[in-house]
């Protein structure tokens, strides 16, 4: 009987879609994006089996809804640090590699699912939509970086997004999951900013 009551109570406030978002959020901490199923996830909402079948087809279709959360929630940090960055490209540039980390390590549960579920980015025109939002926040840091170059000289901007975007992942992966400092004598951000600066370094963007 408390089961459908708190079943009832979410239907009347019309919380039962994101007390099952958040219910999915813990689990894929806990057991990852597929250690778990939808009676879990009704379970931990506090709702019968069948219930979230009302908003999703299947567990693929609630972490779907979780990952695109989650990239409204990244585009939107990426941008409000590019924004704060702006003084010089070079600090925006970096504002935007430092949000990075900052989302993964505030929150993991979107993380995850967003790009360790296997979710394809366009499963849906809402998902490509927004993850191409978080993408053009990158992409116009790094025009920005080096507009003072001659054209002939600068490199594809997609290329730098893409690239960077890789080395931020992989320093969240490699280095910030688990005991900090287990893996390496640095921070996340101590890496991820070396590695920046050699990348562009290279490139020719900044001085030697």
């Amino acid at each position: 009987m408390n089961e459908q009551l708190r079943e009832k109570k979410s239907y009347h406030h019309g919380n039962l879609k994101e007390a099952l978002i958040s219910a999915t959020l813990d689990l894929i901490q806990e057991k990852g994006p597929t250690g778990f199923t939808m009676a879990e996830a009704a379970r931990s909402a506090g709702v019968s089996a069948a219930a979230p079948y009302r908003h999703f087809k299947g567990r693929e279709d609630l972490i779907e809804e979780v990952a695109l959360q989650g990239y409204v929630l990244f585009a939107e940090k990426m941008e409000s640090a590019y924004a704060r960055g702006k003084p010089t490209p070079l600090k925006a540039f970096e504002a935007v590699g430092h949000a990075y980390l900052d989302f993964a390590r505030t929150n993991p549960g979107h993380y995850i699912a967003m790009f360790e579920s296997g979710v394809s980015v366009s499963r849906s025109p809402d998902l490509n939509m927004v993850v191409n939002r978080a993408m053009a926040v990158l992409t116009q840091a790094a025009e920005k970086l080096f507009e003072h170059l001659p054209p002939n000289k600068r490199p594809p901007a997609t290329m730098v997004s893409h690239h960077v975007w890789a080395m931020s992942h992989g320093v969240v992966e490699l280095f910030m999951r688990g005991q900090p400092g287990g893996r390496a004598p640095f921070s996340a951000e101590e890496l991820l900013e070396s590695g920046i600066g050699i990348y562009l370094r290279g490139l020719g963007i900044i001085p030697k």
